[in-house]
Parts: C-alpha cells; sequence; structure tokens
C-alpha cells in the first residue's frame, strides 16, 4: 500500500497522466485491489497486449522473397503493435522457428509505408553476422546492410554517418557495441534489434551499459532463453527495452528474485508474469498450432565467417596449390584438387585440425566451432537432443571432449573403429527416455545409415559431403518412423569459401543433382583450373 501510495502522490505532483506503461504496471501490482476503468479503446488495446492471438496477421510483405508461416506473421503483427504504442518487447520464439525472418518482414512493412525510413541497427553476436547477412540477401535483397565489423569499417565520423545514412541495415558486434560506442552513439537509429539479447543479462557489464546509451525510435530483443540463470537476467532485458518498468535493479531484487527465488513466494511469480507477459511473444515448437503450422523437416543453413587465423592458412593453400596445379596432369591432377579440398575444408572447420598440432580446439579460432557450442546450449536448455554429423574422426574426438568438459553434456560419439557392443549400448542408452537431453556424434560414413535415433530432433552437419543423398540418410537417422516431433537440420557454410561456392552449386543443381553429384568429392576433380581457381578462392571481404 506504501509503495501505490508513493506512485500515486508522484503522478499527482509531477505527472498527472498515467502512460500506458504505468497502467500497465499498476494493474498487474494491484491484484485487484485497485480498480482501473479504462474506456473502450484503451480496454481493447490491453486485451490484445495481454492476448497477442487478437491481433490480426499481417499480410504477406510484397516485396518478402518467401512466404511467412500463420505464426510468423503473428510476430509481425505484434512487433508492429507494441511499436505503434510506443513500447518494446522481446520475440522470444524457439531456436528453428524463424526469428529472423519476422524482422526482415517487419523492416520491409515499414518501408511500404513510409518513403524514408532511418536505419535499424542490429547488434548479433560476432558467430551469426555473416548469417543474418546471408537471410537479409535471401528474403529481402533489396534491404541495403552495412556490415561494421572488421578492420576496414570506417572509424572517422563523417565516413561512419554516411555509410549509415545509405543503408537500411548496420550489422555490428556485441564486442564492438562497446569498443565503438561513441561512434554507434553519433547516429539516432529507427530500430535496435538485439539478437541473443541474454548477451546483456549481465546489467553492470560495459558491454551492456554501452548498448543501453544507444538512442533508438523503438527496440526489439531477440532470444529463445530470456531468462537463463536468474530473474535478474529478465530484468537487465527489460531495463533496455522499457527503462524502469520493472523498477531499479535493488527493487527488481527485493521485490521479485529474493522472494521468488529463496522463498518460492508464488504470488511474486504471478505478479511478475503479469507485468512481463504483454512484453514477450514466446511460441514452442510443441505448441498445437505451431506443429499444424511446421513441416516435418525444416533445413536452414547456418552461415560462418572464417577468423583472421583461418584466413591466413586458407589463403596459403590456395597460394601453394594454384602453383603446382599448372604442372600437374592426369591421376596427379586430381589427387592434388582432392587433398586441396580436404585441407580447406579442415581449415574452414578449425585451424588445429589442418595444423595437426595438438593446439587448443577452442571457439574462438572457428566462428563454427563457436556457433555450434551457442545453438547446442539453446537445444540442451529446451530438453531437446542433438546430432552432429562429421566426416572427420579427428573432429569427432575433439568434438566430443569438447561438449563433454566444456559443457558437461551427456554425450556419445560413433565412428568406423566403434566396437559393436559400444555402439549398440550408445543408441539404446541415447534412446532411452530417462537418459537426460544429449548429445551424439556420429562420423557420417558410420552413423550415416541402419541406426534410428529419433530421440534427437536438431541435427547439425558440422562439415558437408556435398552429396544431398548421402546428407539427408544421415539427417534420416532422426527423421524416420518413431520421430513424433519435427526435425530441424543446420548445415553449417562458411562464407567467402570453396563450403559457400559449392552450397551453390549443388542448390543450383538440386533437381538433377543425382545426375552430376557422385558419392564424394570426385565430381570436383573434373573442373578444369580456371574454375577451379574460381572455387577455391578467398574472398577476404568475409573474414571477421
Amino acid at each position: 500500500m506504501k509503495q501505490m501510495l508513493e506512485f500515486w502522490q508522484s503522478h499527482q505532483q509531477g505527472q498527472p497522466e498515467l502512460t500506458l506503461l504505468d497502467l500497465m504496471r499498476v494493474g498487474a501490482e494491484s491484484d485487484g485491489d485497485i480498480e482501473i476503468d479504462p474506456d473502450e479503446t484503451l480496454a481493447g488495446m490491453l486485451a490484445k497486449l495481454n492476448e497477442p492471438q487478437r491481433l490480426e496477421p499481417i499480410n504477406n510483405p510484397p516485396g518478402l522473397q518467401g512466404s511467412l508461416r500463420d505464426y510468423q506473421k503473428r510476430g509481425v503483427a505484434w512487433i508492429q503493435y507494441l511499436e505503434q504504442l510506443g513500447l518494446n518487447g522481446c520475440l522470444a520464439d524457439d531456436m528453428g522457428l524463424g526469428k529472423s525472418v519476422q524482422v526482415i518482414a517487419r523492416l520491409l512493412l515499414e518501408r511500404e509505408n513510409f518513403q524514408s525510413v532511418p536505419p535499424t541497427l542490429l547488434v548479433v553476436p560476432t558467430s551469426v553476422i555473416g548469417n543474418w547477412h546471408k537471410e537479409i540477401q535471401k528474403f529481402a535483397p533489396q534491404l541495403r546492410v552495412a556490415i561494421h565489423h572488421g578492420g576496414d569499417r570506417p572509424t572517422e565520423t563523417g565516413m561512419f554517418v554516411q555509410a549509415c545514412a545509405e543503408s537500411d541495415v548496420v550489422i555490428t558486434s556485441f564486442t564492438l557495441a562497446r569498443k565503438d560506442a561513441k561512434r554507434l552513439q553519433e547516429v539516432q537509429w529507427w530500430r535496435l534489434v538485439l539478437d541473443e539479447a541474454q548477451n546483456i543479462k549481465n546489467p553492470k557489464a560495459a558491454q551492456t551499459k554501452a548498448i543501453l546509451k544507444l538512442e533508438a525510435n523503438h527496440r526489439l530483443a531477440l532470444t529463445g532463453t530470456p531468462v537463463e540463470n536468474r530473474l535478474l537476467d529478465l530484468w537487465s532485458i527489460f531495463n533496455f527495452l522499457n527503462p524502469g518498468y520493472l523498477g531499479k535493479e535493488t527493487q527488481f531484487r527485493r521485490t521479485f528474485e529474493i522472494p521468488v527465488h529463496k522463498e518460492n513466494n508464488q504470488r511474486q511469480v504471478q505478479v511478475l508474469k503479469q507485468l512481463t507477459q504483454p512484453f514477450i511473444l514466446r511460441r514452442l515448437k510443441t505448441d498445437q498450432q505451431i506443429i499444424k503450422d511446421l513441416p516435418q523437416k525444416l533445413e536452414q543453413k547456418q552461415y560462418c565467417n572464417l577468423t583472421k587465423e583461418q584466413g591466413s592458412l586458407y589463403e596459403a593453400v590456395v597460394k601453394d596449390v594454384l602453383e603446382q596445379i599448372q604442372r600437374a596432369e592426369g591421376i596427379q591432377r586430381k589427387g592434388l584438387i582432392l587433398s586441396t579440398l580436404t585441407k580447406l575444408k579442415q581449415i574452414c572447420n578449425h585451424p588445429r585440425q589442418f595444423l595437426q598440432d595438438d593446439s587448443e580446439f577452442t571457439p574462438q579460432r572457428s566462428q563454427k566451432l563457436e556457433r555450434l557450442g551457442e545453438m547446442a546450449e539453446e537445444v540442451i536448455a529446451e530438453g531437446e537432443s542433438l546430432l552432429v554429423f562429421t566426416q572427420f574422426t579427428d573432429i569427432g574426438d575433439a568434438l566430443e571432449r569438447f561438449f563433454k568438459h566444456d559443457f558437461h553434456y551427456n554425450t556419445y560419439y560413433l565412428h568406423g573403429g566403434t566396437l559393436r557392443l559400444k555402439r549398440e549400448k550408445a543408441i539404446a542408452e541415447f534412446q532411452d527416455p530417462q537418459t537426460p537431453p544429449s548429445v551424439f556424434i556420429l562420423s557420417l560414413k558410420a552413423g550415416g545409415v541402419g541406426i534410428t535415433l529419433t530421440k534427437a530432433n536438431h541435427v547439425f552437419h558440422f562439415d558437408r559431403w556435398w552429396n544431398p543423398a548421402v546428407e539427408n540418410q544421415a539427417t534420416d537417422r532422426a527423421f524416420r518412423i518413431g520421430q513424433k516431433k519435427n526435425v530441424f537440420v543446420h548445415k553449417f557454410v562458411v562464407l567467402g569459401t570453396l563450403e559457400e561456392r559449392i552450397d551453390q552449386m549443388i542448390e543450383d543443381k538440386q533437381k538433377i543433382a543425382q545426375a552430376i553429384v557422385g558419392s564424394d568429392e570426385a565430381w570436383l576433380s573434373e573442373l578444369d583450373n580456371e574454375s577451379f581457381k574460381q572455387l577455391i578462392a578467398l574472398n577476404k571481404q568475409t573474414i571477421l
């Protein structure tokens, strides 16, 4: 009652009218003790905020290269509705439900309604910069994108402001949001979007403080895990979205975190849920409406960039082989091409695999490994299991240690040398409903056929076999009779390398792939020198 009295007194003295945020907070915290009688318009507004299903789904934006599913159309309508009210929300859909395409659709919609819109700043983990760029190119190639990352990014004020003015979307990383804070503060952004918004869960971190200083008309948080470890994670995200709505940090600790965590106070749980529910849209893959809307198997590309270390190794191998191939003929030439493809694949995976030096197998040296770790974390947090396919046993060994020792996940590994009894035991344990969510690593040849692993509904192809039939066979370890969930297939592609170009070749020839692509990389050895040179050439602009 004291808090309520202070609230009303402060508004009587300095602010006679309540904002919509104030009204929602009072309604949630009063627990029905105070009667609020909004007019018809306001009542309808509050009803839509509390029940997003009342919102009319948007039509597919004409400029979108693809079709939104019904739940995605409702997601875009929800973002649009909040922004129209001057509110900011958190899109917290499960991984794989397409948060990025909903943001892209929103960008296209507003450009239909307004002649000129200032740029949106997209702050993301470094490991998904390339993925966002590719997604925008795929779904909305008309949007102008600037990537603010790398050593050649504009550092002078005039150049940076000009580059932003000529863009619809500017993509940068959380690290640079802190390092280039002054530069980013020079622009009045139309919208500030945080992907993997749990990166600002620590309110005292310099990165979080720098992001809070950025000026934007609208703010949007994207995360599949709005609460990772403690309720303060949620407060920090809301402090970014709607500052002051959940009170100051100390007040939030006193009112919610301590009563909920230490005392299991269910009343405060309900109050917090009422406060936050209108601003968090979370759809689960297990929702009946979502299941109806999804295909049984959903394939997605995960685009990564080379690190500088990988880039220098890649460039050295390309330079060496292009000198040798001019003199090579026949079998020697085919062998040279195939060995080069293997070396470049190894570099794309991780420098340690190529160097064979038993050095550190860390995510800092490979974005592919970094992204796999991030995505696996989200899958396990959702209580689901995953398969990881690779054609290299040394990478399989390293991945097993990585997940077992760094993440402490329940991990299995199957390769050509695995004894039959050990193989059968691992499969039985993995499939057992009593076994906790697990990671199963498989070499493509040993695990690609003949086994059932339907407990997993996420399949990761860490490195590519470059044969759709072989990859689909591997995916079918999870996508087969007995599978009761939709299966999400994630195929890693490193930008600017032969992985991207071969992936594109296969996409272009998918309809006649069986006639063109053999069971391994042998078909690539038939390329002439100039085609091979174009295939393996490194695009240095993609190195981060």
